[in-house]
């Protein structure tokens, strides 16, 4: 595997690489904190690629806030583009390979077939259109990469749906839950297995790969499914997304296809549902 760092390690998917890494027996693996290691200063990203010489760099730093960031324009793009692009001029010009995390917001959401990584993106949000330009900057800059297009993240660590849904449901008897917004939860735990089960095959066939739970939901059934599986009773009202506007447009239908990286990583992705169970059952504990 050669040494591996991890930028934006203290966020949700960091704390679950370093999970599956300690599962995993993963050695050479670096959690580097912020101050140590923020996308946004060249000089902390060159003194870090000088000490640790990584084969990988794991990029999992990336501003979420996907209704913030339609007034914080310069801060998301910062983070999500020209972050992107610092480490991607890092790696090539250390030879290191780099793995960064994307979205299905990239895409418009207006036609209801799974997404292939070929298809056309059209961001509807200043979120999926900054994921969208590191993207096109890391294409650009470097031959060596991985980028994972994710969706509907949660875990049991940082702040996610499923938490959310757990916090409200405790104090309400009833929530009104969007119904007509359709696409697939990911277990962190399960995109980062995904991501080390790459760079352990040692294979190069770099580019771009969709990665989510198998299934298909809305973020209605998903918040059902949350409640039953906790034993949470609260009644839940599907409503349509018109009744709870937003700053930023959501995307009706981002499930992807996921064909691309099981035919080439030989990777098995279990269904929504079987993994949230999972995190529920380790909230719980």
């Amino acid at each position: 595997m050669g040494n591996i760092v991890v930028f934006g390690a203290s966020g949700q998917l960091g704390h679950c690489l370093k999970k599956v890494a300690e599962e995993k027996g993963v050695a050479d693996i670096h959690f580097l904190p912020e101050d140590e290691a923020n996308i946004l200063n060249v000089a902390a990203i060159k003194t870090v690629f000088e000490k640790y010489k990584p084969t990988y760099a794991i990029n999992c730093a990336a501003y979420t806030a996907v209704d913030k960031a339609e007034d914080d324009v310069d801060l998301a793009r910062s983070i999500n583009k020209t972050g992107a692009e610092n480490l991607a001029v890092a790696c090539k010009e250390a030879g290191s390979v780099l793995v960064h995390v994307s979205t299905d917001f990239v895409f418009k959401g207006d036609n209801p077939n799974p997404r292939v990584e070929d298809d056309i993106a059209e961001p509807i949000s200043v979120y999926g259109l900054t994921k969208l330009e590191g993207e096109q900057d890391i294409t650009r800059i470097l031959d060596a990469h991985f980028i994972l297009r994710t969706s509907w993240l949660y875990s049991e660590f940082g702040n996610n749906f499923v938490k959310t849904m757990l916090k409200l449901g405790a104090d309400r008897d009833l929530l009104k839950i969007i119904a007509d917004q359709v696409g697939t939860p990911t277990y962190g735990i399960d995109l980062a297995a995904c991501i080390l089960d790459i760079i352990a095959s040692g294979k190069t066939n770099y580019g771009l790969y969709h990665y989510s739970n198998e299934g298909v939901t809305s973020w209605y059934d998903f918040a059902k499914g949350i409640f039953d599986l906790s034993a949470t009773n609260v009644k839940v009202l599907p409503i349509r997304t018109f009744e709870y506007p937003t700053r930023a447009t959501r995307p009706t239908y981002s499930v992807m296809d996921k064909s691309k990286i099981k035919r080439t990583f030989d990777i098995e992705i279990p269904y929504w549902r079987d993994s949230l169970a999972i995190c529920i059952q380790r909230l719980k504990q």
